[in-house]
């Protein structure tokens, strides 16, 4: 193997940025969170894991509800200032565009351009996070980012995270088609294990 070792402290790349909000305290709280996935499929559920420390966590807990919201690059300024400032010290209700989701009430980022309302239904207690897995009991995307009544990436326009370097990136050009481009191999497999047994 001709790698080199680069330590412990590997991510996967690259990792979307999101928008977790919560009321806290009376009032809605964001947090920028990179550590964001879908983790389930039937039915929907989304994992978002926060450092213990953080204002959002308590307010998950008592509220019984969060937001998760994709915000695209023109929110990159704001989205950066939710996890460089704490809701503990400063209210972050004012920055964005807020509307109460219809289903749980979390407080959600109407700037962005879908909007995830999930209800808790466990939280795994790690050494330095807690992740909080959340059924999806809503999402909410602006009709001029649907093609097909599903949200387009390139409308969406994300933008995503890198680690340890600290970076947000641009989403680029599709590269090919999920449970696709691999058929033509699969097929090859399929043939070349047919070969062998006969």
């Amino acid at each position: 193997m001709s790698k080199r070792e680069i330590g412990l402290d590997a991510f996967v790349y690259p990792m979307s940025m999101v928008v977790a909000g919560a009321d806290v305290d009376g009032r809605p709280n964001f947090l920028a969170v990179g550590w964001v996935t879908r983790v389930n499929y039937r039915p929907p559920m989304i994992a978002i894991a926060l450092g213990k420390t953080h204002h959002t966590n308590q307010g998950i807990r008592s509220s019984g509800a969060f937001s998760v919201n994709v915000p695209g690059l023109d929110l990159l300024e704001k989205v950066d200032y939710c996890g460089l400032v704490s809701g503990k010290n400063v209210d972050k209700s004012g920055l964005f565009t807020v509307t109460k989701g219809p289903v749980t009430g979390a407080p959600m980022v109407d700037d962005c351009h879908l909007c995830i309302e999930c209800e808790p239904v466990q939280t795994v207690d790690l050494p330095s996070n807690e992740v909080f897995i959340g059924e999806i009991v809503g999402a909410w995307a602006d009709e001029n980012c649907l093609v097909d009544g599903r949200p387009d990436i390139t409308k969406l326009n994300p933008f995503t995270l890198t680690m340890p370097d600290n970076n947000y990136w641009k989403v680029g050009e599709k590269a090919g088609k999920a449970w696709s481009a691999g058929k033509a191999l699969r097929k090859k497999a399929r043939e070349g294990e047919a070969n062998k047994s006969a």
